[in-house]
């Protein structure tokens, strides 16, 4: 009876001190926080806590739009996962969506005629292609010259960005109106739940997460994956070239990427609108943070980081919430998902007392019947 104690006590502790115990500190502290701001600085509280929780989920066009934003926050933050598991940090999934976005916007307004599954088909195979050009390059670098991913794949995106914004508000612009954008599409994702922006874009994302789950756990590209990135010398020892995951880790990183840009002009917002990302890319970094990069928790990580940042904006509407309150709460969130909470930390003082408790039973009892105490290692 005590060891069957014993051991339920150490399998909740060991959940305590996994990855669970750091993200439900993450939201934890981020909900309390956002509580605390909008006590200290909205002008009616209670309105400004039933707009922040309940908002999102009130109607249909807001909760369209809130699920929406989370599909774009899956398909991203898979991206991320993806290159983190192969062993590398992509910085640049801002530009590598926009500037896939932009790819396929081309093509849904100049490229060739045909059925809407068509050219919806070769418009993200555009964008596909755009974002895995950008992480691939990235790649390369990385291994054929030794440059920094996290450095390379930054600056390609904050080169690229401006050119991306000059095309859109110049060449490539649509001056029948006033919006900096590019011309509506004729051809745009079908809609789930009209008149909200939710498109079959989540769905695809919902799939996109559960392939990417069983690419990294069920297959062998997958466990070399995640060999290389999680402890490289084992895996040459185990004959696994750390570097030869890396250019497909970031390609494939790139590509969501793209994908992501292509869901949104085709999706969300049915033309390209100059600076349409809005920061999703880095959204998306803190997403894959809070599910510390394994995939299928980036489910209900993207839905309560996305829930949060649809309540800050239907506060922000809605009750007058100051912007910077807003921004804030993002804030507070995406430096939360980067801690490593000292879960196992608080737990190790108590594991060193219970072998030191052992190495102890163990001398007594050899000094009672004569025999050799066992060594254990503390």
């Amino acid at each position: 009876m005590k060891h069957k104690k014993r051991w339920h006590t150490m399998k909740v502790l060991t959940i305590i001190s996994g990855p669970v115990f750091g993200a439900v500190i993450t939201v934890g502290t981020a909900i309390l926080l956002t509580m605390i701001l909008i006590v200290v600085n909205a002008p009616v509280p209670v309105k400004t806590i039933r707009a922040f929780f309940i908002g999102p989920w009130s109607s249909p066009w807001f909760l369209g739009n809130t699920l929406d934003s989370i599909g774009l926050l899956l398909t991203a933050s898979l991206g991320v996962v993806i290159a983190f598991r192969g062993g590398c940090f992509n910085l640049g999934g801002e530009g590598q969506i926009y500037l896939g976005g932009l790819a396929a916007s081309v093509v849904l307004l100049w490229g060739p005629k045909g059925g809407a599954v068509g050219i919806l088909g070769v418009a993200g195979l555009a964008a596909l292609c755009t974002g895995g050009a950008l992480g691939a390059l990235t790649g390369i670098l990385k291994k054929w010259s030794g440059a920094n991913e996290i450095i390379t794949s930054f600056l390609l995106s904050a080169a690229l960005s401006p050119l991306a914004d000059y095309l859109i508000s110049g060449p490539l612009r649509d001056h029948s109106g006033n919006l900096l954008a590019m011309a509506p599409f004729p051809q745009l994702l079908p809609r789930l739940l009209p008149p909200s922006n939710l498109s079959i874009s989540f769905l695809f994302a919902l799939v996109l997460v559960a392939g990417g789950y069983l690419f990294i756990n069920r297959t062998l590209w997958g466990y070399r994956f995640r060999i290389a990135g999680a402890a490289p010398a084992f895996a040459r020892y185990g004959g696994i070239d750390p570097a030869g995951c890396w250019v497909p880790a970031l390609t494939a990183s790139g590509a969501l990427g793209g994908l992501a840009g292509f869901f949104a002009v085709a999706g969300t917002y049915g033309r390209c609108h100059l600076g349409f990302p809005g920061g999703l890319g880095w959204n998306a970094i803190a997403v894959a943070l809070i599910a510390r990069n394994r995939p299928l928790a980036l489910f209900p990580a993207a839905l309560v980081y996305g829930a949060l940042k649809a309540g800050s904006d239907s506060a922000l509407l809605g009750t007058g919430l100051n912007f910077e309150t807003s921004a804030f709460i993002q804030a507070v969130v995406l430096i939360l998902a980067t801690v490593n909470f000292a879960g196992p930390l608080m737990l190790k003082p108590w594991g060193i007392r219970r072998r030191k408790g052992r190495i102890q039973a163990e001398h007594s009892r050899g000094a009672n019947t004569g025999d050799k105490p066992m060594k254990v290692q503390v």
